[in-house]
C-alpha cells in the first residue's frame, strides 16, 4: 500500500447532507436520479448531535480538525438548521453551506455570517435557458442576485458548474457572467453518470479543448486584476498543466507517495440524511458504514482502505502523474461501474492525440 501526503492535512472534510428536502428537482441530482418518488429523508436533532460527536471523535483520534460542508437537498429547509449552526459555533467548528438561492436575503445572510458561515456555494449550470431547464424556472436570475447578498454579509460566494455535453459550449459565457457578478470563487466539475445514464456527452478531446479555452480566459481575467478566484479542481487540470509545462514532477518526489489527486480515501467522507456514510457522494456504490451504527474512526482504517489501493487504477497506475492526478474515479465509476477504471475524459494515450510530453 502506498503512502499518502494527504494524511498530514490539518482539516478533514465531512460533506453532510442533513436533509433531502429541496425546492428543485435538478436533472443531474444524485438524490432523485434513480427514483423521483424517493422518500425525503432528514435527520432528527438528536441524530445531528450524534453525527457531530462521531466526527469529533474521528478527528481527535487522527489529530485532525473537522470541517463541515452542510448541504442537502437545501439544508436551510431543515427545521433545526439554525440550531445546528449554533452548535457548530459553540464548538468553534468551521463550516460552509452548499445550497440553493431561494431562501437567501440580506437578513438571512447576515445571520449565516454571525454563526460563522465562511462560504456559500451556489450552482450555475448553463446560461439562463439551459440553467433553468436543468434546475427551475427563474433560478438563473435568482442565483446571480444572491451573490450580492452573500458578499454584503461577508460570506464568500462560490459558484459551481456541473459540466456535461449539454452545457460544455456555454462554460466560457458562464465564466464571463460569474466574473461580471463578482463571485469570489468559480469552479466546475464534470457530470457523474448514474446507473441509468452512462454517457457524459463529452469526448476526451472536447474536454481538453474546454480546459484550454478556460485556461486562456482565466489567465486574461487574472492579468486584468479580476477578484474572482478560479479553482481548477478537476484533477485532469494536472495533466493539462503537465503538457503545457506549468506543472513538472518534483525532483525530490518520493517513490510510492501520493501528493494530490482525488480526495476519496484521503481527507473526505460524505454523510447522508439516513446516516449512511459514503466514501464519495458521487460514487453511487461507495457506502462504507452508517454513522449511527459505526465508529467513523474504525471505518477509516477498515472499510475506507479499499479506496486507497492506487495500484488498482487500470490506467493511472501506469502513468507518471499517478501521485498527482488520477482523474475523477467517480466519473469512471458512474460511466463504467468501476472506481479504478480509466477516466472517460482522460485524453492521455487517446488514439490520434500526441501529447507535448510524449
Amino acid at each position: 500500500m502506498e503512502k499518502c501526503k494527504k494524511t498530514a492535512k490539518q482539516y478533514f472534510a465531512f460533506q453532510w447532507h442533513i436533509t433531502d428536502d429541496c425546492d428543485q428537482r435538478c436533472k443531474h441530482c444524485y438524490i432523485f436520479s434513480e427514483n423521483n418518488c424517493k422518500k425525503l429523508d432528514s435527520m432528527s436533532w438528536e441524530q445531528m448531535e450524534e453525527v457531530v460527536a462521531n466526527c469529533e471523535d474521528f478527528c481527535e483520534i487522527y489529530n485532525r480538525l473537522p470541517y463541515f460542508y452542510i448541504t442537502g437537498g437545501d439544508p436551510i429547509l431543515h427545521p433545526d438548521f439554525w440550531k445546528l449552526l449554533a452548535l457548530l459555533k459553540s464548538k468553534e467548528i468551521p463550516f460552509a453551506i452548499l445550497g440553493n438561492p431561494f431562501h437567501l436575503n440580506d437578513e438571512v445572510c447576515e445571520r449565516l455570517h454571525s454563526f460563522g458561515c465562511q462560504k456559500y456555494q451556489l450552482s450555475i449550470d448553463g446560461m439562463r435557458e439551459t440553467h433553468d431547464w436543468f434546475r427551475k424556472s427563474g433560478s438563473f436570475d435568482v442565483t446571480l442576485e444572491k451573490i450580492g447578498c452573500l458578499k454584503r454579509a461577508g460570506i464568500r460566494a462560490v459558484i459551481m458548474t456541473t459540466v456535461s455535453g449539454t452545457n460544455i459550449k456555454e462554460i466560457p459565457d458562464i465564466i464571463d457572467t460569474v466574473v461580471a457578478n463578482k463571485a469570489d470563487v468559480f469552479a466546475f466539475a464534470r457530470y457523474c453518470p448514474t446507473s441509468e445514464e452512462k454517457d457524459t456527452g463529452m469526448t476526451p478531446m472536447e474536454y481538453r479543448e474546454l480546459l484550454a479555452v478556460c485556461d486562456k480566459k482565466f489567465k486574461a481575467y487574472e492579468a486584468a486584476g479580476c477578484e474572482t478566484y478560479f479553482n481548477k479542481k478537476d484533477h485532469l487540470w494536472t495533466l493539462y498543466k503537465y503538457e503545457t509545462g506549468e506543472f513538472t514532477i518534483p525532483e525530490d518526489a518520493e517513490e510510492g507517495m501520493i501528493y494530490g489527486g482525488c480526495n476519496c480515501g484521503n481527507c473526505h467522507m460524505t454523510i447522508l440524511p439516513t446516516g449512511d456514510v459514503y466514501a464519495c457522494r458521487r460514487v453511487q456504490n461507495s457506502r462504507v458504514a452508517n454513522v449511527f451504527e459505526d465508529r467513523l474512526a474504525d471505518v477509516w482504517v477498515c472499510e475506507m482502505e479499499t479506496y486507497r489501493d492506487y495500484d488498482k487504477f487500470k490506467k493511472c497506475s501506469k502513468c507518471e502523474l499517478k501521485a498527482w492526478c488520477r482523474g475523477c474515479p467517480a466519473v469512471a465509476s458512474g460511466a463504467r461501474g468501476d472506481f479504478y477504471d480509466a477516466d472517460p475524459q482522460c485524453w492521455k494515450e487517446v488514439e490520434g492525440y500526441e501529447s507535448a510530453c510524449s
